[in-house]
């Protein structure tokens, strides 16, 4: 027996409530320290890259899911972990006030905490997912789970923005502590029951980590598609940091219209999500793969018209080509995780949360290089050129870095459209 529709709808609410946590750190308490406390922007941002480098403790983390046995545990421990996180990090945020070295303190711990929970749950969380979801509906598993997560980050980040004015480091913590204790009670009515109820007898696995990881490296798809998803998520994540001060320095946006114009590329990401998930499971049409070089070519193209709109600068029809690549990046997104569960369960058995793991935290490497890399081309750019050309030369080699996610996707991705699999009990 495999998830059924309804089953995978309450893993996504557990994306959700993940998201709904993340997006507290990385929006809100980002803001307060740079505006409220006045401190430079390089700080948020270095405890941001902390939480990233630390789910490299992603392979450990599905490694353990997979030798214990039992998933659940893990997905509802790491929760409770990250909602301690980021308590903790809005504690953090209100001694930084007074004073600095002790709030620091507590943020490096809280960030760190932070990026342990992500880790220990998304991976035992996606672990689950791609070990009892039939093929056919991976495509749409992957969509469903990572559109509730985006849809928790944007509901969260709306509605705490608008209760937390005005501003009282009281109803910060009020606020905070509303959204962790909702998040870990849903995760836990969400995930509680469903891994017991599936036909999978996991017995606890002896082997040592390092054998484990051993075991995993030494498979040649497992391999390339962690060098896979390092190249294109840093294609992904290069422009996270730019795209908006490009829009404000090139075109004139104002800090409002900036901010519309990063919340239209999320619609795209949506709208690119949703329709891979609707074609590819709902019309059987195109296998992950197609899927995956599709929006990493589309998203290409898209970067190509953005570089080209620099010169013509204010009016020029910024929005349609950001939406754009929203919508390719989605493509991509979804196509790539759905492509991740499938290969999950291939290889060496009883390893699906360590490959889960060591892409994760593949994904999470690049993500914070990505973003960091990107951000310093443009700084030194900026030094010999215009803002136009120095912000087009990035965009156009993170569109390089596309091309050649997708000529390294049609190489060692499978070309098979997914197959509809003998379910017992359905």
């Amino acid at each position: 027996m495999t998830l059924s529709w309804l089953q995978i709808v309450r893993l996504g609410i557990v994306q959700m409530a993940l998201g709904s946590i993340v997006v507290l750190t990385t929006s809100t308490l980002n803001r307060l320290m740079v505006v409220e406390l006045s401190l430079p922007a390089v700080l948020p941002g270095l405890l941001v890259a902390l939480h990233y480098g630390i789910q490299m403790t992603r392979p450990k983390w599905g490694f353990a899911s997979d030798a214990g046995g039992h998933r659940t545990q893990w997905i509802i421990g790491g929760m409770v972990a990250l909602a301690a996180g980021a308590m903790l990090a809005a504690v953090g945020v209100l001694v930084l006030a007074t004073s600095f070295a002790f709030g620091m303190a507590l943020s490096i711990v809280a960030y760190a905490l932070i990026g342990l929970g992500v880790g220990a749950s998304g991976t035992s969380l996606l672990a689950l997912l791609a070990t009892t979801t039939a093929p056919m509906r991976r495509a749409a598993a992957a969509t469903i789970t990572w559109l509730m997560m985006i849809f928790g980050i944007a509901v969260t980040a709306g509605v705490v923005g608008t209760l937390l004015d005005p501003y009282t480091p009281a109803l910060l913590l009020k606020i905070v502590g509303v959204v962790v204790t909702g998040a870990v009670v849903i995760t836990v009515l969400a995930v509680w029951g469903i891994e017991r109820r599936l036909a999978i007898v996991r017995t606890p696995d002896a082997t040592p980590f390092w054998d484990g990881m051993h075991d995993v490296w030494s498979e040649p798809k497992a391999r390339n598609f962690t060098l896979f998803v390092f190249l294109s998520m840093t294609a992904y994540f290069m422009q996270e940091l730019i795209l908006e001060p490009y829009a404000g320095l090139v075109f004139a946006f104002t800090p409002g219209e900036s901010t519309s114009l990063s919340g239209a590329q999320n619609g795209g990401v949506f709208i690119g999500m949703l329709t891979v998930g609707i074609i590819a499971t709902g019309f059987k049409r195109g296998s992950l793969r197609n899927w995956v070089m599709a929006g990493c070519m589309g998203s290409a193209a898209a970067l190509a018209v953005i570089t080209l709109l620099g010169p013509i600068g204010p009016g020029a029809p910024l929005m349609p080509a950001v939406v754009t690549l929203g919508f390719f990046n989605g493509m991509f997104a979804v196509a790539a995780i759905g492509s991740m569960m499938a290969l999950a369960g291939e290889g060496h058995t009883q390893r699906e949360g360590t490959r889960m793991g060591l892409w994760g935290a593949a994904q999470a490497v690049a993500a914070g290089f990505g973003g960091l890399i990107g951000a310093a081309m443009v700084d030194l750019l900026r030094l010999a050129t215009t803002d136009a050309q120095a912000f087009g030369f990035v965009f156009i080699f993170e569109g390089a870095l596309f091309i050649a996610a997708t000529l390294m996707a049609a190489k060692i991705m499978d070309r098979s459209p997914p197959r509809a699999a003998m379910v017992p009990g359905e």
